[in-house]
């Protein structure tokens, strides 16, 4: 596979960001979410509305729950911003950082020269008989999603790192742990509580050996971020954090690797994928001593365990030694969700990756209070989404 290079002589500067608070925002509607995160990243950047020149709504589920994001009507209308193009994208949990790559893209190709990208999703306006599980069934691929769901899915790779790598439940749980203690001293988080090992094992099951507290809670909640080219960006006025490489991939189909006889389920290709991308057009080489901190997409426990080694953050095999030693709690060699992950922030879909991208920015810029990963540089920030078929790795830097 090509990987392709992002054009050095054109890069990009995130100029200013905003987030809501992540959570059961009954009182709030989906306007409500995106005037609330467009204004905060508008006002962080210094900029009108009247400046922006193009925007891109991440809204990945407006099919349930309030019928809103199905098009870029839906983010133009609550921010007054007509006149401009507003694309809407819907990529699966990559939608939000989809939205970012392609702002990206539209400024390096002179499209435009201040770009928003604004992901938001109401989850919670909704019965459970109107879930996302059920839409799936209903409406999604015949063979795939009959009783099989997202938990059920990541229990099988859970099942089988323990079989093959001596991954045990405590490691597993000790992710969630860990994420929850991040998350209580995070000010937006859905849960701000820590837990314990007990709590967490002893939690109802949801697919053997994934519990509850496994699990990330659904959640709305919206996030936002100003783009500009690196040139544009007076630094006595904004606090420019530089996006070093993105890469998006969608490595398998609906039916695979569940069809296919030489999966594994111990990795996800699409996430080495993307990785690989962002890596090349960033030169990284030793993601673990070139990356300062990450977020990635712990849907449930054990894909942060798994995302680890897709990463290359450590060997194959290795992930277990990581949580053992503490190597991505706050202060240890890497950090890893130190926002609370969507374990402890919740995952409004179309909002989860531009929401990552803001939490690593807030570090890059020295501004992410008592959770700050001293003297951070450069970060990183992981999605995957359907059945491990999409995934997108963004890496950021405070330094041009």
């Amino acid at each position: 596979m090509q990987k392709l290079k992002m054009n050095k002589n054109i890069d990009i500067a995130i100029i200013g960001v905003g987030s809501t608070s992540f959570g059961d925002l009954f009182q709030y509607s989906y306007d409500d979410l995106v005037r609330e995160a467009g204004e905060m990243a508008m006002k962080d950047a210094g900029i009108t509305a009247d400046e922006l020149q193009a925007a891109w709504l991440s809204t990945a589920f407006p099919e349930i729950g309030v019928f809103k994001g199905r098009s870029g009507m839906d983010l133009a209308e609550p921010l007054g911003i007509f006149g401009i193009p507003v694309t809407r994208v819907s990529n699966f949990c990559a939608s939000g950082a989809d939205s970012i790559r392609n702002a990206v893209n539209a400024l390096k190709a002179g499209d435009c020269d201040v770009a928003m990208a604004l992901g938001v999703e109401k989850l919670r306006d909704r019965s459970p008989q109107d879930s996302i599980v059920k839409m799936m069934v209903e409406l999604s691929h015949p063979f795939y999603q009959k009783g099989f769901t997202a938990a059920g899915t990541f229990a099988v790779y859970a099942n089988r790192m323990m079989h093959e790598y001596g991954v045990s439940r405590e490691d597993i749980a000790s992710v969630s742990v860990k994420n929850h203690f991040h998350g209580s001293m995070n000010e937006k988080a859905h849960y701000r509580s820590s837990c314990t090992l007990e709590q967490v094992i002893s939690s109802p099951m949801v697919a053997d050996p994934l519990t509850l507290m496994d699990s990330c809670p659904t959640t709305d909640g919206a996030a936002c971020v100003i783009l500009v080219r690196a040139e544009d960006v007076d630094k006595n006025k904004h606090k420019p954090i530089y996006i070093d490489g993105i890469g998006l991939s969608i490595s398998t189909g609906w039916d695979l690797p569940f069809f296919d006889s030489n999966h594994k389920f111990l990795s996800f290709q699409a996430t080495k994928d993307a990785a690989a991308i962002a890596y090349q057009q960033a030169g990284i080489t030793k993601p673990a001593e070139e990356l300062d901190l990450v977020e990635v997409h712990d849907c449930f426990s054990i894909v942060e365990l798994l995302t680890y080694e897709d990463l290359g953050l450590c060997k194959i095999g290795e992930a277990k030694d990581m949580i053992r030693g503490k190597a991505t709690q706050l202060g240890g060699e890497i950090p890893v969700n130190v926002s609370g992950g969507l374990l402890s922030c919740g995952h409004p879909v179309g909002a989860t990756g531009v929401r990552m991208v803001v939490e690593v920015a807030s570090h890059l810029r020295g501004q992410a209070g008592e959770r700050q990963v001293t003297g951070a540089k450069r970060g990183l920030t992981h999605n995957i989404g359907g059945p491990g078929a999409i995934a997108s790795v963004i890496i950021l830097n405070n330094e041009h």
